[in-house]
């Protein structure tokens, strides 16, 4: 497989093209391509390719590259190892919708990188302030068992957590000694838009963030680590989610994505109205895959447990994002926040990790 990294959309060649689409299997040559800016990615650029082709073969493509200057590219190169590993070292071994990878390549640093993928359209983005319908959650909850499930407990895992991230006490104690400062920071700026109940419990989920994750006695798989709204791609009508942004791919307790899933994708009235159903539907999708031996009991308290994933992905994802600021990126995790913290209450949560030590 070729191995070619471009810094820019215009350094890729109608040359380079044919060669990946003829990996593939298609005939077709492209004589010349074009490319226009998609999404709003906080820490890469997306492109959408448009193609002059003759013979078979996709007339657009999506490529990703790496975005930012040297200095924002070497703080989360990690995502981006993690991203292009993860469609090449997992893609075809889980049963998640994922785009099509037709190249996928990444520097020595780590510093670039170059995917090309499926062009989902007319798939539309989730939203994350908008929350999401049923339906939609029972899409995305179903294809996230394709994740989790062929991964489930796998001794394959232990072979990448180099670039995966370890899961040890150290790895732990050193996120919840971030979570600690950057909540602080968070509360200074969001302070009046959450409200004295929610600031209290975003500074309880601080202090067990250190300790919850060791804490989690159960199995174990690949996460997606994001898995929300506006890392999914709907059709515009019927199932068939597709998940994207794999930059925070990790290993842990699968009900991890599940209670992020949950606690900030869907409003807190929607989630107590249909969270039973919903966490049934994601248990059922395991069974279906095969796993038997991971209860519904098991299962709904490790969505408790997981909702404690959505005030940490905020708060970082909010404090030390690389994108400025904007409205929309405020009432994002003003939502996200509000959201999860309601669920932290509501589930008793808190109760299942006993005294912060």
């Amino acid at each position: 497989m070729s191995d070619e990294v471009f810094g820019e959309p215009e350094e890729i060649t109608p040359a380079f093209l044919t060669e990946v689409i003829g990996r593939a299997g298609f005939d077709g040559k492209v004589s010349a391509v074009s490319h226009e800016p998609i999404g709003t990615g906080q820490i890469g650029r997306t492109f959408r390719l448009h193609l002059d082709l003759a013979g078979e073969g996709p007339t657009t493509l999506v490529a990703k590259m790496a975005g930012g200057d040297a200095a924002a590219r070497s703080m989360i190169k990690a995502g981006y190892q993690k991203e292009v590993n993860f469609y090449t070292v997992f893609a075809r071994s889980v049963a998640v919708r994922i785009p099509q990878s037709w190249h996928a390549a990444i520097t020595e640093e780590l510093v670039d990188f170059t995917l090309i993928l499926d062009d989902l359209a007319p798939c539309v983005p989730g939203v994350q302030a908008d929350g999401c319908t049923k339906f939609q959650a029972l899409d995305a909850l179903r294809n996230l068992a394709g994740l989790h499930a062929p991964t489930w407990n796998a001794p394959s895992l232990d072979e990448h957590l180099t670039w995966l991230g370890p899961v040890d006490d150290a790895s732990s104690q050193f996120l919840g000694d971030l979570m600690g400062g950057a909540v602080e920071q968070f509360i200074e700026r969001y302070e009046s838009r959450l409200g004295p109940d929610d600031v209290a419990t975003l500074r309880q989920a601080a202090a067990r963030t250190g300790q919850w994750k060791s804490l989690v006695d159960g199995p174990r798989s690949l996460l997606h680590g994001d898995y929300r709204l506006d890392n999914l791609l709907f059709p515009l009508s019927g199932e068939g989610v597709v998940a994207v942004d794999w930059q925070t791919v990790t290993v842990g307790p699968p009900t991890r994505d599940l209670g992020y899933f949950l606690a900030t994708c869907l409003t807190p009235e929607d989630r107590r109205a249909s969270e039973d159903e919903l966490v049934d539907a994601y248990h059922q999708a395991l069974v279906d895959l095969g796993i038997v031996d991971f209860s519904r009991a098991e299962c709904f308290d490790g969505y408790r447990l997981g909702v404690l994933q959505g005030p940490m992905i905020t708060v970082l994802g909010c404090v030390y994002a690389s994108a400025e600021g904007s409205a929309r990126a405020d009432g994002m995790f003003v939502a996200m926040a509000k959201r999860s913290c309601a669920a932290l209450r509501e589930l008793g949560t808190f109760s299942l990790l006993g005294d912060v030590k």
